[in-house]
């Protein structure tokens, strides 16, 4: 699939060009414990997806799922420990042209930003944060605006992602997909799409005038 070419480049954050999965999972054991919830059931549910879907899925009585996201989102940006970039994820972001690529993340963009600042990773031209779209992922909405941002469609698009929920976005707005497998230790075969597991061997080359093709070395 990373044969064909490209005008732009959609990247998921956690778990794809950085991994904060400690310190989110520390946040939100934290968050289970309080309200009388299994950490060990609530973790694999909160990758990829925003904070208020994931309290409000919980059906909780008596909470107000804004102020529970807030305080969730608020411990979040006092715990950057442990926040690095995938391998290679820098050097490949730095060789993108500023105007073919973006970050499209279920986290808010205060926490976005920091994340992104915290793994020494170059800030997106286009960032496509919580804040910016009506549905989160699995919705295609974030990877359809920051498309339209880029002044490309989302089938000219490839994603990077790591999580259930954004690969469907992804796969809903149309765009090619590729897995990102580190973070998470995903075997190729766990994926119909194509998988690598960082940003090591990638290189970019122009094929023609306004695309581009992934080399991997």
């Amino acid at each position: 699939m990373l044969s064909n070419t490209y005008r732009a480049f959609l990247f998921d954050m956690d778990g794809t060009i950085l991994t904060s999965i400690l310190a989110a999972e520390r946040v939100w054991s934290a968050w289970a414990s309080k309200h009388g919830i299994d950490p060990a059931v609530l973790l694999p549910t909160i990758h990829g997806v925003r904070a208020e879907e994931t309290i409000a899925r919980q059906g909780l009585a008596d909470i107000d799922v804004s102020l529970e996201a807030q305080a969730v989102t608020a411990a979040e940006l006092a715990d950057m420990e442990g926040v690095n970039a995938i391998a290679g994820a820098r050097e490949f972001m730095g060789s993108l042209p500023p105007d073919k690529w973006a970050v499209v993340t279920s986290a808010p963009r205060e926490l976005a930003r920091r994340r992104i600042q915290a793994a020494g990773l170059p800030l997106p031209p286009v960032l496509v944060a919580a804040e910016d779209v009506a549905s989160g992922k699995p919705s295609p909405e974030g990877y359809a605006r920051a498309a339209n941002r880029l002044g490309v469609v989302a089938s000219d698009c490839l994603v990077f992602e790591d999580a259930p929920a954004g690969i469907l976005a992804a796969e809903a707005a149309g765009a090619t997909v590729c897995v990102i497998t580190s973070a998470h230790a995903r075997r190729p075969e766990d994926s119909a799409h194509a998988s690598i597991r960082d940003y090591v061997s990638l290189r970019l080359h122009q094929a023609q005038e306004g695309r581009f093709q992934l080399l991997v070395t």
